[in-house]
């Protein structure tokens, strides 16, 4: 459905109530596949982050500053292009299109840390966020928190002449990976083992949908959502959450 972006009278929300209403829920460490095959500890991080901006790559420098051989497993690789772990961070490398991106270290982001690892595995920036009583938003890059919802943009001329922003917030699905969406091992948002969450996603994922709408408009998705909901016949349950309906 789209509404009107209560905070900017040139700007509309589309929103997708099927996903956002849906029961989705990571499943990283409890049933998550990885996205390539041998590899379900990746998770969905085998690939870089690529940086929306400069001021998101800033965000995460000054964040991985403040890590520790104890906390992040590839410290001493991503402080010193030689791997000493000495000299300045040396986090982020570039695609073959140029893009700046996190590095890839041993076949996975360099900020992974491996089963095993004492300081624990999984993200050390999503670590750090928890230890500091942060939102993982605060020092993850932009693409990682915001997964797997996704934002896009649009410029729309309506037939009066009139132009507005179009911004939509929906599921990163395998489309939103583009052609190598295509050959992912595994992907959660459609599959029926990570909708098992108690709360919807419009609940779970409120801080980051704040982040993304503002919280006038996100109080206004609550009521869109809740509307939805309380619906005797659901409305255009997501395709992955049907077998849970039954």
């Amino acid at each position: 459905m789209e509404f009107p972006d209560p905070a900017d009278p040139a700007q509309v929300f589309r929103v997708d109530l099927t996903w956002l209403c849906s029961r989705w829920q990571c499943v990283w460490g409890s049933g998550c596949q990885g996205i390539r095959p041998g590899r379900a500890s990746d998770g969905c991080c085998t690939l870089g982050a690529h940086y929306s901006d400069a001021a998101d790559e800033k965000r995460v420098k000054a964040a991985a500053a403040r890590l520790t051989p104890e906390t992040w497993q590839f410290h001493a690789e991503g402080t010193s292009a030689k791997g000493k772990g000495k000299g300045k961070l040396d986090i982020t490398e570039k695609d073959p299109d140029g893009e700046r991106q996190t590095r890839v270290h041993e076949g996975a982001c360099i900020f992974l840390n491996r089963p095993g690892f004492a300081g624990g595995a999984g993200c050390a920036l999503h670590g750090l966020a928890l230890r500091e009583d942060r939102h993982p938003l605060e020092t993850k890059p932009d693409v990682c928190w915001q997964l797997p919802i996704r934002r896009t943009y649009e410029n729309v001329t309506r037939p009066d002449g009139t132009e507005i922003l179009a911004v939509s917030i929906g599921e990163y699905d395998r489309r939103g990976w583009g052609a190598g969406g295509h050959d992912l091992n595994w992907w959660c948002t459609g599959n029926t083992e990570a909708h098992t969450a108690f709360d919807p996603v419009y609940v779970s994922y409120r801080p980051e949908l704040v982040e993304l709408m503002g919280e006038e408009a996100y109080l206004m998705l609550v009521g869109f959502c809740e509307e939805y909901l309380s619906a005797r016949v659901p409305l255009a349950p997501h395709p992955a959450s049907l077998p849970l309906l039954t």
